[in-house]
């Protein structure tokens, strides 16, 4: 009888035994990734290899602007160029701000490049639906005609908008700053081929329940495009931010309404240039993109890989 219990218990452990022993060969199975080969580890060696080496071909103007805003003025141009001076000015940075209303145009630039990019996210966005998801009359030839405004350079049209902006008694105002490049087609283009990926039936299913067209739109359409409308804003901040030519025309008193590209442009006078503050200023002026970029790094990815491959 302590025979037929051994034999018992040993039979029912031995299927556990077995699991046991094959758990470390069954995992492999259970991820569903094929064995890395020694050719194919040796390609992603490769690849990893090439991508940083263009990532630091590509930083490294950076990274000699970033040590340059520490060089004395004088070593600018010395010859050999040289990655660090032989001095290092931290002070540099802190001296952008005596030298100038530096503080005065970093303000001036946020508030242009947030209002402007709100502005352009209401418009792209409203004017996006209207083409890709509303069916009207004359729609696509109104928008082939919107789209061809991409086609006319934005130095064809600043004395035209100069014109108008005096005629509204605009200039010098932040509302001449912000306005005109406000309504672009290149947004409205970006939502509406987002906008049409999204599959009509939901909408369809929404207007069943009684929703109309601005009920869709508002909890439908946008709350599933965050992905477009972070692409747009970060290209539309960047547009805002680094814009020179506009505001070089349209503002008089520079330092009450001057820009960052102005104020950069302002370390240079008659009496020299002051290389290394610009630089300086250079620097402190990339901080906030680049925060934005990297904050919106998911988003933009996702954005832009997605933003043409809808449309019915």
């Amino acid at each position: 009888m302590s025979t037929d219990i051994l034999t018992r218990s040993e039979s029912a452990a031995s299927p556990r035994r077995r699991r046991r022993a094959n758990r470390g060969q069954e995992e492999p199975a259970l991820t569903g990734r094929p064995p890395v080969t020694k050719g194919g580890r040796l390609r992603l060696v490769i690849a990893h290899i090439v991508i940083y080496l263009a990532a630091l071909i590509f930083i490294s103007p950076l990274i000699y602007a970033f040590f340059s805003a520490m060089k004395p003025n004088q070593e600018m141009f010395a010859m050999p160029p040289s990655l660090v001076g032989a001095e290092i000015h931290w002070e540099n940075f802190a001296a952008v701000f005596s030298y100038g209303p530096f503080l005065t145009y970093i303000g001036n630039s946020f508030f242009v490049a947030i209002a402007g990019t709100l502005v352009v996210l209401a418009v792209s966005t409203t004017a996006g639906y209207a083409f890709g998801r509303l069916r009207w009359k004359g729609r696509d030839a109104v928008f082939v005609l919107f789209l061809a405004t991409l086609m006319v350079p934005a130095e064809v049209v600043v004395i035209p908008m100069f014109i108008l902006m005096q005629s509204f008694g605009w200039v010098d105002t932040y509302q001449a700053l912000i306005l005109p490049f406000a309504f672009t087609a290149f947004g409205t283009f970006l939502m509406r081929q987002f906008f049409r990926g999204i599959p009509f039936e939901l909408e369809e299913a929404a207007r069943v329940d009684g929703a109309g067209p601005i009920r869709s739109f508002l909890q439908i359409i946008l709350p599933l495009s965050k992905s477009a409308v972070a692409v747009l804003a970060v290209f539309s901040f960047l547009s805002f931010w680094n814009s020179y030519l506009w505001p070089l025309i349209v503002t008089v008193d520079y330092a009450a309404h001057g820009t960052l590209p102005i104020g950069l442009a302002s370390f240079s006078g008659l009496q020299g240039t002051r290389w290394d503050l610009q630089m300086a200023a250079a620097i402190i002026s990339m901080i906030p993109t680049t925060v934005l970029v990297i904050a919106l790094q998911k988003h933009l990815v996702k954005g832009i890989s997605m933003a043409g491959l809808g449309g019915r």
